[in-house]
């Protein structure tokens, strides 16, 4: 019977416990801002596809999501902070428009609070906001009296400027939600806001990070990747399946498209010019990519490249490569250098994984002296002698689809609509 009492008591507290998103630039949005909250909301439904959130509803500069006993505080944390267009976020408990209730949920926040922090002498503050006005407390009020509630019980100092906890309170009119600080959100905007790209994912260092910054400007993407297996080992192979699942924790679900490339490469070496390899094959690349990307729904491709990094990465070159593609091509790193870019490839977690040995697609056949300002009449010439439109045709028959789910449990509605007829049409040949 005590049991049974407390699973009710345990269930209906869980109940109450929501996720409370707040955003800073969805909020600037204006007339249109409801599209914006509309696609985060499913991009919040899709990062918890495995657990029955118990609703999801806006107020004001907030998104309130109710979350289910399954879900642990901590899973519900790491996925809120993959979850483009929260600026921050906390879990927290509604209750009552009762001071007492509010009293004991702040000093249950707070303890829990100092059961995670490190050190002696800590300090905290409360942060009181009051939308609902009809409150008999203002929030300077509800933070002095819950302050001194926390300090006659708990002994904690108050420091205004820089505490070590937060307890923070938000009186709405339907109930006063009570949680232990807030956390960084991700920023940026809800994917899917501003269109479909398909990034050019080579393995390497630069092209998770261009990945990433598209993500949180809101671009839903799919990756291409192209390999020389089994001229070269799989490696680049695997390293494309890893890097495309960790990116898709940030989007839900994603498509993987291996392109085999080394017959493309056999062909330019036995017919265009020593030094005008690297140029050809990144033109080549660019006409695939840009094939099966319109496939995939594609707006635009989106590479890693970063001005004078390497040779196929000078302005005369990119100028000469970005010509041969079919739809706009975005540069998310092109004024970052090296440095830059890896201190953001380990804070995004996919430097580790980059940075293994494998043998790419342009390390085969690569000239020691590539053409650093190729001109577009000897590049058109060079393609002259090959036969690029069946080239390209027999590289995108020959790609094969890796589709991707983030939860990976998970199954997602939206997972269909990455893959439209004409790559399905790829795939089965």
């Amino acid at each position: 019977m005590n049991r049974n009492r407390e699973d009710r008591r345990t269930s209906a507290a869980d109940s109450d416990r929501y996720l409370i998103g707040r955003y800073h630039e969805v909020a600037l949005k204006g007339r249109n801002r409801w599209r914006f909250v509309d696609e985060l909301k499913r991009n919040v439904v899709a990062a918890f596809a495995d657990h029955q959130l118990g609703g999801l509803r806006g107020a004001g500069p907030r998104l309130m999501v109710r979350l289910p006993a399954s879900l642990s505080d901590e899973v519900a944390k790491e996925r809120a902070a993959r979850i483009f267009g929260l600026q921050n976020f906390s879990i927290g408990h509604r209750v009552p428009l009762e001071i007492s209730a509010i009293e004991r949920a702040a000093l249950a926040a707070a303890q829990a609070l100092i059961r995670t922090s490190c050190g002696s002498e800590l300090t905290f503050r409360i942060l009181a906001r009051r939308a609902e006005k009809r409150f008999p407390l203002d929030s300077v009020a509800i933070q002095r009296t819950l302050g001194a509630t926390i300090v006659r019980e708990l002994g904690l100092k108050v420091n205004l400027g820089h505490p070590d906890l937060v307890v923070a309170i938000e009186i709405l009119p339907e109930g006063a939600y009570v949680s232990g600080g807030k956390l960084a959100g991700a920023g940026g905007l809800p994917v899917g806001t501003t269109g479909q790209g398909a990034v050019l994912l080579s393995g390497g260092i630069d092209s998770p990070v261009a990945a990433y910054r598209m993500m949180r400007r809101g671009m839903r993407l799919n990756f291409i990747h192209f390999h020389s297996y089994p001229l070269v080992s799989s490696a680049s192979r695997d390293k494309a399946r890893d890097l495309a699942a960790a990116l898709t924790s940030y989007e839900a679900h994603s498509t993987l498209m291996l392109v085999p490339f080394a017959e493309i490469q056999r062909s330019i070496v036995a017919r265009a010019p020593r030094f005008l390899r690297v140029v050809l094959y990144r033109r080549f690349m660019l006409r695939i990519a840009g094939a099966l990307g319109v496939a995939m729904g594609a707006q635009a491709l989106v590479t890693g490249e970063s001005l004078g990094q390497v040779a196929s990465q000078t302005l005369e070159n990119m100028t000469v490569i970005e010509q041969a593609a079919s739809i706009p091509v975005i540069r998310p790193l092109i004024g970052m250098d090296k440095n830059e870019i890896i201190v953001e490839a380990r804070r995004l977690g996919t430097f580790e994984t980059s940075i293994l040995p494998d043998e790419d697609c342009c390390s085969l056949f690569v000239p020691s002296h590539p053409a650093t300002r190729a001109r577009l009449e000897e590049v058109t010439a060079a393609e002259g002698m090959l036969e690029i439109a069946q080239m390209v045709d027999d590289a995108v028959a020959r790609s094969e689809a890796v589709h991707n789910l983030f939860p990976a449990a998970a199954t997602h509605a939206a997972q269909s609509d990455a893959s439209s007829p004409a790559l399905r049409r790829h795939e089965l040949q």
